[in-house]
């Protein structure tokens, strides 16, 4: 299991450095996008994000504690009231939009 990852939860915003082997060589690609989706305790968990690529939203599945994974940055704290956004697959433009959280507010609770 992985210690080093910083919590988030679903409607964040986050940006994930995985690791891609591409034959011999290997490199970093970033995947930046909202969290769908989390399910699955301790080692078996992962998350869903969704991002948006020229007009076509993409979503993908990552394992929380994959060795792939080499970094999980948070850019902005999402306020929903859900734990599956089931309905974001639907929305476009600016319907998109999630209300955003302070920080504060987030290591309070």
């Amino acid at each position: 299991m992985r210690f080093d990852l910083p919590k988030f939860c679903v409607g964040d915003t986050i940006e994930v450095s995985e690791k891609i082997i591409e034959g011999k060589k290997s490199r970093i690609q970033k995947f930046c996008g909202i969290v769908l989706k989390m399910c699955g305790m301790n080692n078996t968990s992962n998350f869903i994000l969704q991002k948006e690529s020229y007009g076509v939203f993409v979503e993908k599945t990552f394992f929380l504690h994959s060795p792939q994974i080499v970094r999980i940055e948070v850019l902005k704290l999402g306020k929903v009231r859900r734990a599956y956004l089931s309905y974001m697959r639907n929305r476009k433009g600016k319907s998109i939009r999630i209300k955003t959280q302070d920080i504060t507010e987030k290591n309070k609770k």
